[in-house]
């Protein structure tokens, strides 16, 4: 039996949700989790993620020194490294390139204007990176800025990345992060939009505590 058989079909399952949807093609897009303090569990270099198979996956400790597995781990490996070193909380890391959010990472355009209290309340402003080569460390020195302040970021000409407290948060973060640009392009066709006001931005945000308890079990 493989190590984290279960995690490693969580993974493929989500690889397989952001190739449906048309978040990545061919070899496009990393996915990780941490499964041990020192862990990550990765997809490998050149595999699509919609035929992502669950011994495919690459078992590394957060210095990319590979434990488990005959593949290479992707090779921006490098920047969810950073995260999880960065980020004690944090238990999956999620990148791809999702056409609108992937064309306002190549405007250099943040997604900040106040115009969606699901925006307000979760993501928050969505910054865009400084441009890095890929594969290299010019990749998590760009993102290390925004690290602890967001929940997600777009990356220069490259496209999204995510990150949350579970696998489906960072990948429903990525999703609301596309979703977010699309939006913001249709107010920008349309003619441009009004914002929610910093007051009520505010109440808003004070009301993260209750939806985030309606989204768990009830108890009693």
């Amino acid at each position: 039996m493989e190590r984290y058989e279960k995690v490693r079909s969580e993974i493929c399952e989500v690889c397989r949700l952001l190739y449906d949807r048309g978040y990545v093609v061919s070899n496009d897009g990393n996915v990780s989790v941490r499964v041990a303090p020192d862990q990550v569990l990765i997809t490998p270099s050149g595999v699509g993620k919609g035929r992502m198979e669950p011994d495919m996956l690459v078992l590394c400790d957060l210095e990319g020194n590979i434990l488990d597995g005959d593949r290479y781990p992707s090779s921006e490996s490098k920047m969810h490294l950073m995260v999880y070193r960065e980020r004690s909380d944090v238990m999956s890391v999620v990148h791809a390139h999702p056409p609108l959010s992937t064309a306002f990472a190549i405007c250099r355009r943040p997604l900040k204007e106040r115009y969606l209290a699901e925006m307000v309340v979760g993501l928050g402003e969505i910054p865009v990176t400084e441009f890095a080569m890929l594969s290299t460390e010019e990749v998590p020195n760009s993102v290390k800025p925004f690290v602890h302040d967001h929940n997600a970021v777009l990356l220069a000409n490259h496209g999204a990345l995510a990150w949350g407290p579970t696998l489906l948060s960072a990948f429903d973060r990525l999703e609301t992060v596309e979703q977010t640009a699309k939006v913001f392009y249709y107010v920008e066709r349309i003619g441009g939009g009004v914002e929610i006001t910093q007051e009520q931005a505010d109440t808003l945000r004070a009301k993260a505590g209750m939806y985030a308890k309606l989204a768990g079990k009830r108890e009693g």
